[in-house]
């Protein structure tokens, strides 16, 4: 089933396009690589996307989702650079977008507590954020955005200063999330290896914009 359609899209700035001509589908359970070089349009049509920067034309549609159906994941946050608070502050903030409560309900404490142990970071629980590896920083955000949305996925480039091993489990999680949960995932990765590993289509923005199902 399509969830989001891109027609004829141009991403730029300032009515600038840097890339024109893009058009292509995401279907529930897909698992989508976007690749290319730096400065390339990756990060762009992501918060194009998610309505956080504007099209210079073209389309973008919903199919039977909304803005809150969509958890989001960027490459750096405020939260990574100064955000003294627990783990577990931190994930549920991620229910902020989809509620108009000053406190946290019973079951939304319980989500988030759900979401750290599905990513394998229950046991960090009353750890201060700023206190954890990157590879810890990476999981707990993944709960945080899990706490939006289980529909679908945005992250960029969630392996970027990982070491080896925080790769390896960053890509795992990912996978289980759309195998076993069967959320939409779309990532931007440098990693060529991983994305044939994992996605099941691939964006690629070098030698201009082209789709490719490799699954």
């Amino acid at each position: 089933m399509m969830q989001i359609k891109v027609s004829n899209v141009a991403l730029g700035y300032e009515n600038k396009a840097i890339v024109k001509d893009i058009s292509f589908e995401i279907n529930k359970g897909d698992y989508i690589a976007i690749i290319g070089e730096n400065g390339s349009g990756k990060t762009t049509l992501i918060k194009t996307i998610l309505n956080l920067n504007k099209a210079i034309s073209g389309d973008i549609t919903y199919n039977d989702i909304s803005k809150k159906d969509i958890g989001y994941l960027p490459q750096k946050t405020d939260v990574q650079n100064d955000f003294p608070a627990s783990v577990f502050e931190v994930v549920l903030s991620g229910f902020e977008g989809k509620r108009f409560r000053f406190r946290y309900t019973k079951e939304e404490k319980e989500e988030a507590f759900l979401n750290l142990a599905l990513v394998k970071a229950d046991e960090l629980l009353d750890k201060s954020f700023l206190e954890l590896s990157g590879g810890q920083m990476q999981r707990v955000l993944m709960a945080r955005a899990l706490c939006a949305s289980k529909k679908i996925l945005f992250v960029d480039e969630p392996t970027s200063a990982l070491d080896h091993k925080g790769i390896e489990e960053t890509y795992k999680l990912l996978d289980s999330l759309n195998k076993n949960l069967g959320m939409t995932i779309v990532m931007i990765s440098h990693d060529l290896n991983s994305v044939l590993k994992y996605a099941n289509k691939i964006l690629s923005f070098d030698n201009g914009f082209k789709v490719e199902v490799i699954k």
